[in-house]
């Protein structure tokens, strides 16, 4: 007997074939940036992407990034990781108390975004922070989160939400291994035993100069500094082919960042 896949299953195939999943690092308010990035990186609808967090903090166009986010999650696959910018900014928007640090690192220029914009954006922001997601995990047993997680089982276990998005120890350790140990020997630390590969930002690899995804043990670090001098990064997390801005303060000349 002949098999005949139907026109649904053939679309379906093709689908499949042609999409990506692809990571984005630390947008830090770059909107020029990551719209030059989607357009190097050729992303179509078919491209499930998945934003690493801190979408805001360090360039003038905090309001216009979250914007943009927001529409552009009406026509494409998107993942949305929660940041610790993000709920820095959330907390300013909902208590309109100013915290010092969060100032000096890049909240400056996210409260002057916010007060230039109509009051009917502060709610629809309002909105996006609290759905953003603490971490993702795939159908390949990928794992994405913003920063880290320190239990042993793995996320599910975790103790503290804020983990996610402020803990470095997870980056600091991937590091610290020696790239020889696999997952099956019996000193691979615990917590990285329980995922296939792990992706997050946070921990900016340079400030200073341009930088690339990097990789210890099983984790991928994306964030390659568009909040100081580096550009903002997308990968293909199957190939691990990547795409990158301009260094981003080159499109933002006359503001400082994160310096």
């Amino acid at each position: 007997m002949n098999f005949r896949p139907s026109l649904n299953l053939l679309c379906i195939i093709v689908q499949n074939f042609f999409m990506r999943t692809l990571v984005i690092g630390d947008v830090h308010s770059g909107l020029r940036a990551l719209e030059q990035l989607l357009e190097r990186a050729k992303v179509s609808t078919t491209d499930h992407l998945i934003f690493l967090g801190d979408y805001v903090d360090a360039w003038s166009t905090a309001v216009e990034t979250v914007d943009f986010l927001m529409e552009l999650q009406k026509s494409h696959n998107c993942t949305f990781i929660r940041g610790n910018h993000d709920e820095l900014c959330r907390e300013w928007l909902l208590t309109k108390k100013e915290n010092p640090q969060w100032l000096a690192h890049g909240g400056a220029a996210t409260r002057d975004s916010y007060l230039a914009a109509q009051r009917e954006n502060w709610n629809k922001h309002l909105e996006f922070y609290a759905g953003l997601q603490n971490y993702y995990l795939d159908n390949d047993n990928r794992l994405y989160l913003h920063a880290g997680y320190t239990n042993l089982k793995g996320v599910e276990y975790e103790y503290f939400d804020q983990l996610f998005y402020w803990d470095r120890t997870l980056w600091e350790l991937a590091r610290a291994l020696d790239p020889k140990l696999t997952q099956t020997d019996s000193t691979y630390p615990k917590r990285l035993t329980h995922y296939r590969e792990v992706f997050i930002g946070h921990t900016p690899l340079s400030k200073t100069s341009t930088a690339i995804p990097q990789q210890g043990a099983n984790v991928w670090n994306v964030d390659t500094g568009a909040a100081f001098k580096g550009p903002l990064t997308i990968m293909d997390v199957e190939t691990k082919e990547f795409w990158q801005s301009d260094p981003v303060y080159t499109l933002y000349p006359d503001e400082p960042g994160r310096n």
